[in-house]
């Protein structure tokens, strides 16, 4: 079933001081105002140099019959439908992780060119799924990958949960769908994660500027069953119910490995 987010008046202020909304809390004023920011506003927070632009999503914009990827490739702009989380959010995304979001935009155009714009490459479905919902993780203990690899779920949540909150692993949440979802307190949160693995101090930052240098080399989002699910939901904070260990035993947003999935080995982070 399609999520429809909550009317922007009644929306519970509490989500904005939980993950994963708190850690935008940079844009607080544009996600808890009563009003919503306008492309102005938005465009203002472009570093100076940049080309991009937010424009109104509109019967104009759209007679030009461009793709949504290719008018951002060759005009800049990125269509935007004004009072929508869904765009507001994504337009967030756009703002923190630029060269991620370019790296997307240039392998899908790519892609267009080469498959047409009527049809879909695995590539192609790689970059959706991580666009609307992708996270990404660095980790330094092998033992965690396992845990992951196994979908033991409560192991790695529940028995490693020091790990989630002494910094031995870090995430950036990438995807605004996901982002989207936390607007609804109970809603069970899953996202679909690359995960980098660090020989030294664990830094998501980096670990981001590597993963829009690969994005954009072709060495990333090949194909969709490179991204492992994450339930978010089993993180510390991002659910009122997961400091009870029951939580880990029954939620139904952890799923069992499906016979013979296997996962991608991590991303060595130098």
């Amino acid at each position: 079933m399609r999520y429809v987010a909550p009317a922007r008046g009644t929306v519970d202020p509490q989500v904005f001081g939980r993950m994963p909304l708190l850690a935008w809390r940079e844009y607080a004023d544009l996600l808890a105002g009563s009003q919503w920011p306008t492309l102005d506003v938005l465009n203002a927070l472009w570093p100076a140099h940049a080309r991009t632009r937010f424009v109104a999503q509109d019967h104009e914009l759209l007679a030009d019959g461009l793709h949504y990827e290719q008018r951002i490739a060759e005009r800049g702009q990125i269509a935007t439908r004004i009072g929508n989380w869904h765009d507001l959010l994504n337009a967030l995304v756009w703002l923190r992780y630029p060269a991620i979001k370019q790296a997307l935009n240039q392998r899908q155009v790519a892609e267009i060119a080469r498959m047409g714009p009527k049809h879909r490459s695995r590539p192609q479905y790689a970059m959706t799924h991580f666009d609307e919902a992708g996270v990404i993780v660095v980790l330094r203990d092998p033992a965690l990958l396992a845990l992951w690899d196994a979908h033991d779920w409560h192991g790695l949540f529940w028995r490693r949960r020091q790990a989630w909150l002494d910094g031995a692993i870090q995430l950036e949440l990438f995807g605004h769908a996901v982002l989207e979802h936390g607007l609804s307190p109970d809603k069970l949160l899953v996202g679909k994660a690359l995960v980098f693995q660090s020989s030294r101090d664990v830094d998501a930052g980096d670990a981001c500027a590597e993963c829009a240098a690969a994005v954009a080399a072709g060495k990333l989002l090949c194909d969709p069953l490179e991204l492992r699910p994450l339930p978010l939901s089993g993180l510390p904070g991002w659910h009122a119910d997961n400091a009870d260990e029951a939580f880990h035993l029954t939620t139904v947003c952890y799923q069992p490995r499906r016979a013979g999935r296997e996962y991608p080995p991590a991303h060595a982070q130098p």
